[in-house]
């Protein structure tokens, strides 16, 4: 009923699976019916959907190709990207370090602005505007383009 013996054993034990975790609560004799009327039913949908694949894939040897465009950036925005980044690292690395500080902190590390002024031992207000200035100079140079 398969059409062939990889599609039996694959239907065989499916039928196996589907018994022993849905009929765990029949007797012997009904669970032998309900076995193998579960191997007639995956038999008979493995055929329609044969059937189906069949009408679908038929092309008289002819496929369209179809294009999936990638997901990946292009070559271009991938270079543009790494020149953006090289240039906020260079101003990051570039700021004071009680800035840079205040920026990793606060940016990278989550901290909040007044766990960040007893750290570098100045006011919360001094903390405020050292991330504020420090994540202006790194949005400054990623908008200055390439040089």
């Amino acid at each position: 009923m398969a059409g062939n013996t990889d599609d039996a054993e694959d239907i065989v034990q499916e039928a196996w699976l589907r018994t022993t975790t849905g009929a765990a609560k029949l007797p012997a004799a009904e669970m032998m019916a309900y076995l193998r009327m579960t191997v007639r039913n995956l038999a008979l949908n493995g055929i329609r959907r044969k059937r189906i694949e069949a009408r679908i894939f038929e092309a008289e040897g002819e496929t369209e190709t179809v294009e999936i465009p990638s997901e990946l950036p292009d070559p271009e925005a991938t270079a543009i990207s790494r020149d953006e980044y090289a240039r906020i690292i260079a101003a990051f690395n570039g700021m004071p370090e009680n800035m840079r500080k205040a920026v990793e902190m606060h940016r990278i590390g989550g901290e909040r602005l007044k766990d960040i002024a007893a750290h570098l031992g100045v006011s919360t207000t001094t903390a405020h505007t050292l991330v504020i200035n420090g994540i202006e100079r790194c949005r400054a140079e990623a908008d200055r383009g390439p040089a």
